[in-house]
């Protein structure tokens, strides 16, 4: 595409909200973690290094009985959200990578390259670990 002549009308989001296809079988609940399978579509996140874990679902979605894309999921892609521990996050893991157990809990390590990078600890404190996406 060639360079701008004349003005553009260019589009703008707020960079924080998305919907995606819901995968064939999978059920996501409002605040869990969300992923994007192989082939795009959104899951719960889980401890597979072979997905792109995007950020926390807006709402329950259940295709559990539908084929790739029969429902959407609206995921919230910015901020820093709440998560449970595995135990090993503390303090001195602040601005380190968090990575996932499943769902709702992350880890310090990615065990053995096994677990998705979910985003950067932000805190820690004894309800939980805050994590920005």
């Amino acid at each position: 595409m060639a360079a701008l002549t004349k003005d553009r009308d260019t589009q703008r989001r707020d960079d924080v909200l998305y919907a995606h296809p819901v995968a064939a079988g999978a059920c996501l609940y409002a605040g869990g973690m969300t992923a994007l399978n192989a082939t795009g579509y959104a899951v719960p996140a889980a401890a597979s290094a072979a997905l792109t874990v995007l950020g926390v679902a807006e709402g329950y979605a259940d295709n559990s009985a539908g084929t790739d894309g029969d429902l959407k999921v609206s995921v919230k892609v910015r901020g820093a959200f709440k998560l449970a521990s595995d135990g090993s996050i503390d303090r001195t893991h602040i601005g380190k990578a968090a990575y996932v157990v499943d769902d709702q809990t992350v880890s310090a390590t990615n065990g053995g390259g096994t677990r998705p990078a979910a985003g950067t600890i932000r805190d820690v404190d004894a309800s939980g670990v805050w994590v920005a996406f």
